[in-house]
């Protein structure tokens, strides 16, 4: 028997054995082919819903902040002969400010139909005025044709750039949601607010434009934004490149997706898909535009979307401009004939008259660049304690909004057991039996996605069906469970299967057989388009207990995390049906930013509730919380747990807990 031992003490170290992981391969990046799979309407509902909640928390909308008034000031009027134009600031929130130039027919009635316009990385930001791209122009053709059109600064370019630079952003930010994608967001939001304050446009008749980067805040916005009844993102939706700045790559944005799918949220709101010969859009009308009409079918909508190219390079020149003039004719003007919307000559003025501030100073109360995180995160905070829930139906409610940011946050799949996979590798060394216990190498991975979970799991001799199992987590993986001397299990696990449970120890992903991979997470935009290392450790536990849950031959599951394997599965608990979870606060600074940047660097975490969002989602099933030491604040956990009337199945010690205690509480 001792022979058998010493074969499982020391299997970890067999190359044979080593699992191969898809995860650990080359990471996807901005510039990745992107391969639409199709989608039947079913499957489609249920993306576009995550997809949308999914575009909301990368972009720090979840949960929502207190609305703010706008503050609008409207000024600096000049009059031609058939339209005008004004400049214009407000406040998305308070001390932030959007800045542009409003466009309105003169000689026409209204209400009418109004238009927000991103402008995209032009170098001269909303003035620009060349050839292949006039923003002045395409504002003052559509005010002639009968509309009011917004057009409004990136974050950084012209009168904003007085307040913050265009390359805002970076890891330390992502973790409370805030970036430049996220600023330029609520930018459109409210200016969509702006466009329906004004007493002469049409709420019902609000559309968006833009090219290039502005192509992509046009479809963002839509994508979140159902004020938004007709689109035209030009030169930019592709499923070669998918946005090469730091505003077009929210952390978390893409995740298991691409444009192709956010521009196809638009459906079935007419969709124009404007594209290039000269850049990456080459391919949209055999590529993108035949993914998202599929979508469009799905709503009998076909006729909703149509597609122009334009033989040129990156563009929005005229002939872009007329396509899209024809195609906001058509839904906004009702009109049958709409070639005769073509562009007439214009004159662009002069930057002084067009620039926000070329003669007013930016607000005293504005924010200085460094200020604008703080405010953020106490925004954020603000937001988050306003849905703390005090009663188990503002619980449930907490449940869909704060656990669908929390799971988007680490971008988390849930998966069906049946979809989860549990295999005995070919080459795993033979079952281990003793007098008390067996042992058996096997790998869990989910249909499809490539991934492997080393494990192995603990029975009782003889076996009995129906235990319950315990998931015990190491931080430097399963290995340290089991005495490298003897072979034999530590007292943990021996002490669970006296106690009539089976027991499953696991290597996350980047520890134990998994600790061979190198994997780099500092390429560019490496979080818009893959999970970060904790956060795949969080999916392995989730993806385990999955495996066990609804089993006929386990009566439940139950979780321990040991050391800083206790944070992945407190985060991990509240997406499983665990019965009862003991976690290790391993001392954490739970206020610390640093400590989430060393530790947890997992974008939008802080923005959704960190670990007192995924503590408050485990009630009211017991939770024990050890080793909190005096910065782990469990505070808000155990509040929630006694206004839900549950406040003893929660357990907080400051100091560390025996094994015969976790046991204990384990089994109650």
């Amino acid at each position: 028997m001792a022979e058998q031992h010493h074969e499982l003490a020391h299997v970890f170290a067999e190359a044979s054995q080593r699992v191969n992981d898809a995860r650990g391969g080359t990471p996807r990046t901005l510039n990745t082919p992107y391969t639409f799979p199709g989608y039947t309407k079913a499957e489609w509902t249920e993306k576009a819903a995550a997809l949308r909640q999914q575009v909301r928390v990368a972009n720090g909308l979840i949960p929502t902040h207190e609305p703010t008034p706008l503050n609008a000031e409207i000024f600096g009027r000049i009059e031609r002969d058939d339209y005008s134009i004004e400049k214009v600031y407000f406040e998305p929130f308070p001390g932030f400010f959007t800045t542009g130039n409003l466009y309105r027919p003169l000689g026409k009635s209204g209400p009418f139909p109004g238009i927000v316009s991103p402008h995209g990385h032009w170098s001269r930001g909303r003035l620009e005025s060349i050839e292949r791209g006039s923003i002045p122009g395409r504002c003052i053709n559509f005010a002639k044709q009968g509309y009011v059109i917004f057009a409004y600064d990136m974050i950084g370019y012209n009168d904003s750039g007085k307040q913050i630079e265009h390359d805002y952003g970076g890891a330390h930010e992502g973790l409370w949601g805030l970036s430049a994608m996220g600023l330029q967001l609520q930018n459109s939001i409210r200016s969509i607010d702006f466009l329906e304050s004004l007493p002469d446009v049409d709420n019902e008749r609000i559309g968006c434009t833009g090219a290039s980067g502005g192509g992509t805040q046009t479809f963002i916005l839509t994508a979140v934004d159902e004020r938004i009844k007709v689109s035209a993102p030009v030169n930019m939706i592709s499923a070669t490149m998918q946005g090469g700045c730091i505003c077009e790559n929210a952390p978390n944005l893409r995740l298991d997706a691409s444009n192709i799918e956010i521009g196809a949220l638009m459906a079935p709101r007419p969709l124009l898909l404007v594209s290039a010969t000269g850049d990456w859009t080459v391919n949209t009308p055999t590529v993108e535009y035949p993914a998202i009409r599929s979508i469009y079918a799905h709503f009998n909508a076909e006729d909703k979307v149509h597609q122009v190219q334009i033989d040129a390079e990156h563009n929005y020149n005229k002939e872009s401009r007329e396509a899209v003039y024809a195609w906001f004719a058509k839904w906004f003007l009702a009109a049958e004939d709409t070639s005769a919307f073509k562009e007439v000559a214009f004159e662009v003025e002069p930057d002084e008259a067009l620039l926000v501030f070329s003669e007013r100073d930016l607000p005293p109360h504005a924010m200085k660049q460094d200020e604008f995180l703080p405010v953020w995160a106490d925004r954020s905070q603000e937001a988050l304690e306003k849905v703390k829930p005090t009663n188990e139906t503002e619980l449930q409610t907490f449940r869909e909004e704060m656990g669908s940011g929390l799971q988007h946050a680490l971008g988390l799949h849930l998966p069906k057991s049946t979809d989860v996979t549990l295999v005995e590798p070919d080459g795993a060394f033979p079952t281990t039996y003793h007098t008390r216990l067996s042992a058996r190498h096997l790998v869990i991975g989910r249909k499809g996605m490539g991934d492997a979970i080393p494990t192995l799991l603990f029975s009782r001799e003889p076996l009995i069906d129906h235990d319950p199992v315990t998931l015990i987590v190491h931080p430097e993986g399963k290995a340290n469970l089991i005495n490298s001397e003897t072979g034999e299990p530590c007292s943990l696990i021996t002490d669970l299967l006296s106690a009539d449970q089976k027991v499953l120890i696991i290597d996350v992903f980047g520890t134990g057989e998994h600790s061979d991979y190198e994997r780099s997470e500092t390429t560019n935009y490496f979080t818009t388009y893959n999970r970060t290392t904790a956060a795949l450790r969080v999916q392995d536990i989730v993806t385990a207990l999955h495996c066990f849950t609804n089993r006929g031959d386990v009566s439940g599951v139950n979780l321990i995390g040991i050391g800083e394997a206790g944070l992945w599965c407190l985060l991990a608990a509240p997406f499983t049906e665990v019965k009862n979870v003991v976690v290790d606060a391993a001392a954490y600074a739970l206020d610390s930013d640093a400590a989430f940047l060393e530790t947890l660097p997992i974008p939008n975490i802080r923005q959704a509730g960190d670990l007192r969002t995924a503590g408050t989602l485990v009630a009211p099933r017991p939770l024990a919380i050890h080793n909190t030491g005096d910065v782990f604040d469990t505070g808000w956990i155990t509040e929630v747990y006694a206004d839900i009337g549950a406040g003893q199945a929660v357990l907080v010690e400051k100091d560390k807990m025996s094994d015969e205690e976790i046991v204990a509480h384990i089994i109650g």
